[in-house]
């Protein structure tokens, strides 16, 4: 993900199974700082198919974790 910081408005977003057509659900509109913990909340499951989009970039939440 391009720099950010941590109080960037961002779009929390499960992308569902591809193979059923793929759907985009918005989970939260708001802060990075907040998004994060709100998807830090979730299952395992439904983890793998979080992402973060801000302005300029979109980023699998996983990734994040990792990097």
């Amino acid at each position: 993900m391009r720099s950010t910081y941590l109080e960037a408005t961002v779009r929390l977003y499960h992308l569902s199974d591809a193979m059923e057509g793929g759907a985009a659900e918005t989970l939260f509109y708001g802060t990075l700082t907040e998004a994060m913990q709100i998807a830090a909340q979730q299952d395992e499951a439904t983890q793998e198919g979080l992402f973060i989009a801000t302005d300029n970039d979109v980023v699998a939440y996983l990734d994040l974790l990792e990097g």
